[in-house]
């Protein structure tokens, strides 16, 4: 996008009034009426335009700027469309049940929290979405604390610091896609690459949350139990379901391009489902074009199992190709540019530079509510910045998911926020302090970027 060329050059302050007006119009929309991030883009898209005509810019010219930020989403599009074939395939080969019951396995009544924050992260990373995590298994957890007269609030914190540990590092994640093709690097030197900071993050969580948990010694596991019983009627927890995670990870140390490693690993489990399911050629292509539809009666499981196909990711498609369409307006009308020049002024250091790439993430997680919003823009402005000071894209992928994806949880009228808020019944403030694994990323990779240890750069 860095590519596209500016046709204006406002001033500082003209183009800070541009991207203030854009910032307030999609937050109010999104937290005040909970509209789709969708409709707010395009109306700022319609305002730029505007913006545009207006400094006399050829339409054309803001049209083929619109196309050339579109176009740098193509390879994050292929890669989308693989992860929704690769959760269907994964969930009929019994993958992803599989890895369910194993998580919910590990529950039991000593090390509480810590054992709710280890089983959201495992079952967060098996789905890939944090928000489904929440909702289902969240949910339970958020029962069994009430029923054992536990802290809700550290119960919240431990569910929500899972479920965005397997949002940040698993491969099915649409923001970790995002975040590596922003930056046009391979998904998996992405994941390897977060893992010097987001490992650490998590045990530190764990220790919290161990030293912080109750003294129980039984907890009543019925509803844990009868969700197991549910997942093995399904004759979906098998031994060799879980190959294809084994195909997944051998491919990501041999440094298999992730499109080949999720179109392998995507065959092979389609291939196992055939050892416990008798489906039909044409089941399995709607299947992978709609998704797996659980139907067991019990609501956690179907909701859980419920996923997939490559129709459940056109909504995180199509909001990429908008967001970056008004990414190339904002460099086609120099607003970028003059932006960045100004804060260039300050960041002389790559510690003051991955400091100020972090609190721009949060900042618009902040004031726009939206975790895509500060992936895109945050990548796309900094990109450059990272390239003249020698370092790799993956050290700027790394910082826009600490800072950017687990930040949105804790901000109360983000859309992560209000939907976990409307499904744990535990206002986002009361949670936020136990939110160990979402307030330790930012902190780690701001100090990892001042010490300057574990950041790639160019040979």
């Amino acid at each position: 996008m860095f590519s596209i060329e500016a046709k204006t050059r406002p001033s500082f302050v003209e183009a800070l009034f541009i991207v203030l007006i854009v910032i307030f119009s999609i937050s109010i929309s999104i937290g005040k009426f909970g509209a789709t991030p969708h409709i707010p883009i395009v109306c700022s898209i319609m305002l730029l335009l505007f913006y545009g005509l207006l400094k006399r810019i050829p339409f054309k010219k803001l049209e083929e700027s619109m196309l050339a930020g579109a176009q740098a989403g193509i390879g994050a599009i292929y890669i989308f469309l693989l992860i929704g074939i690769l959760i269907s395939s994964w969930i009929v080969g019994g993958t992803i049940p599989t890895l369910l019951y194993m998580g919910l396995s590990i529950v039991g009544a000593s090390f509480f929290y810590t054992i709710v924050f280890v089983t959201t992260a495992i079952i967060g990373t098996a789905i890939g979405s944090s928000l489904t995590t929440v909702a289902t298994l969240g949910l339970a957890f958020i029962s069994i604390a009430g029923a054992i007269d536990a802290s809700l609030a550290l119960t919240a914190g431990a569910i929500v610091s899972g479920a965005f540990f397997g949002d940040k590092m698993s491969p099915l994640s649409d923001t970790t896609n995002l975040a590596a093709s922003i930056v046009g690097i391979d998904l998996f030197d992405h994941i390897k690459n977060m893992s010097w900071t987001t490992i650490p993050a998590f045990f530190i969580s764990a220790i919290l949350y161990s030293v912080l948990s109750p003294s129980i010694q039984t907890l009543d596991t019925d509803v844990i139990t009868s969700y197991k019983d549910m997942l093995i009627k399904l004759q979906m927890v098998h031994w060799y379901a879980i190959i294809p995670l084994i195909v997944l990870i051998v491919c990501t140390l041999f440094k298999v391009p992730a499109f080949l490693t999720l179109t392998v690993s995507s065959i092979v489990a389609l291939a196992l489902s055939t050892l416990h399911m008798s489906l039909s050629l044409p089941e399995y292509f709607s299947i992978l074009y709609d998704g797996y539809v659980a139907k067991t009666g019990v609501e956690v499981i179907d909701s859980l199992l419920t996923r997939g196909g490559i129709s459940s990711m056109f909504f995180t498609i199509m909001l990429v190709l908008l967001s970056l369409s008004m990414g190339g307006l904002l460099f086609a009308l120099g607003i970028v540019q003059a932006l960045l020049a100004k804060v260039e002024e300050l960041l002389s250091s790559i510690g003051s530079l991955i400091t100020g790439t972090a609190f721009t993430a949060i900042g618009i997680n902040l004031l726009v509510g939206e975790q895509y919003l500060s992936i895109l823009l945050t990548g796309e402005a900094f990109k450059s910045k990272y390239d003249e000071m020698g370092l790799q894209p993956k050290s700027l992928s790394r910082v826009m998911e600490d800072a950017g994806t687990v930040i949105n949880p804790l901000v109360p009228w983000s859309v992560c926020g209000l939907f976990i808020t409307s499904m744990l019944k535990v206002p986002v403030l009361d949670y936020l302090p136990f939110a160990f694994f979402c307030l330790l990323s930012p902190i780690l990779t701001i100090l990892f970027g001042w010490l300057n240890v574990t950041i790639a750069k160019k040979a």
